[in-house]
């Protein structure tokens, strides 16, 4: 979007120089409609200025105007061809740009179209040049600069939007990660008591275990002396036995 804005700026420029010559456009066109015998139709498109300067035209200083006007479409056409590849674009935009599109075919009639306020470029020509011959072709360049200023503002406004709802969708997503905080928390506490009574459990069985083992262990050495015919005498008192 910068790179747009800084060449709509270079054609603004251009333009205001070529808007200070105005007079003389006026009568470099006037000089090559004479030349072509061709006072009765209007100036009516970009292709006629063309024809004219191309062909009409037997002076430096005519040239440089109908070039200087001529250049000023073109780089507009330019303009146009790169708002085609910039993102995002709704059906308002892409109208806009239809319309700028369509002005600038060099073979479009711009005998009807008529720059407003606060354009003035008509209220410097003659009644009858403004309705009869070069009303539509001063306001041309205005006209399209006012659509392309318009496109900017829309495509600036629909960027925001996707920004502020992909902004939205991200912000959803922070406040459920919290509501997940407390089942995590309570799985970590439960977690080591989990792992205690399982450890518990063990220990008692390792005690169970042992306890039999001892009990074996004793019944084992009983039947060994029981086989073996040792058994232990009663136990007497010391003294004297009969």
């Amino acid at each position: 979007m910068n790179e747009v804005k800084d060449a709509l700026r270079s054609i603004e420029q251009n333009y205001k120089l070529f808007l200070q010559q105005q007079f003389t456009f006026i009568g470099a066109l006037q000089h090559t409609r004479e030349n072509a015998h061709d006072m009765i139709r209007p100036v009516a498109s970009i292709s006629q200025v063309q024809f004219y300067m191309d062909h009409h035209c037997n002076n430096s200083t005519d040239r440089r105007i109908l070039n200087m006007f001529l250049n000023i479409c073109n780089d507009l056409s330019k303009l146009c061809q790169k708002l085609e590849s910039v993102q995002p674009r709704n059906s308002t935009t892409n109208d806009i740009l239809g319309r700028c599109k369509l002005l600038l075919s060099h073979s479009n009639n711009l005998s009807s179209i008529r720059a407003k306020y606060p354009h003035d470029v008509v209220n410097h020509l003659s009644c009858n040049e403004a309705k009869n011959h070069f009303g539509g072709v001063v306001s041309l360049i205005p006209i399209v600069l006012d659509c392309i200023k318009e496109w900017i503002t829309h495509t600036e406004k629909l960027s925001r939007e996707v920004l502020q709802n992909v902004s939205g969708g991200n912000s959803t997503s922070e406040k459920s990660a919290p509501q997940g905080a407390p089942e995590r928390a309570v799985i970590s506490q439960t977690a080591p008591s989990v792992h205690l009574e399982i450890q518990t459990s063990a220990n008692k069985k390792d005690n169970v275990q042992v306890q039999a083992n001892k009990q074996v262990w004793k019944k084992h050495l009983n039947d060994t002396e029981s086989h073996s015919g040792k058994r232990k005498s009663p136990w007497k008192p010391p003294g004297r036995h009969a």
